[in-house]
């Protein structure tokens, strides 16, 4: 397996029509289908990097900036952000598209961690993340302190470790 890979490797698109058995009784998709949704396509990504098993270790803030209704078409786009020892940070991008009506929008963004595991599901080694475009490099950059936060905020990692957050707060 190689040491290194390119995050463009883990791009995984997913794309579903909103139908009504994915709606609330409003007409809208349901936040959960949603969150499924992004759960999915994330592993998928985090599963081309490392090509291993994945398990999902946590869903960072997920928003709902706009509400996604019946017959509008669903996009996820998921890219592998970096790699840690044998944990992936996915970001999640999620698009709707009335198509009839040429309009489409940026509705939610997420990011996931994974983490690869074999088959007794003892952590396991991954491949090193290369960032290549300019976008690339700034989900990169911001991953750690990202990482740094989830793991204070969990409670394993003490705010005085998070070296990233020290210098983002100026502390």
């Amino acid at each position: 397996m190689p040491k290194i890979k390119k995050a463009s490797g883990s791009l995984t698109i997913m794309t579903e029509m909103v139908m009504p058995n994915d709606t609330n009784t409003l007409g809208y998709l349901m936040g959960g289908n949603l969150m499924r949704m992004m759960d999915i396509v994330g592993a998928i990504s985090a599963q081309k990097h490392s090509n291993r098993i994945v398990v999902t270790a946590s869903v960072d803030n997920v928003s709902f900036v706009e509400s996604i209704p019946l017959g509008n078409v669903v996009s996820l786009e998921a890219k592998v952000t970096r790699a840690f020892n044998s944990s992936m940070e996915v970001v999640v991008n999620v698009f709707s598209e009335n198509i009839p009506a040429g309009e489409k929008s940026n509705t939610n963004k997420a990011y996931l961690t994974f983490v690869a595991v074999d088959k007794s599901r003892r952590p396991v080694e991954v491949p090193e993340l290369i960032p290549e475009t300019d976008e690339e490099k700034e989900y990169y950059a911001g991953a750690l302190r990202r990482r740094q936060l989830r793991l204070v905020l969990a409670g394993r990692m003490q705010p005085s470790e998070a070296s990233e957050l020290k210098a983002l707060f100026g502390i």
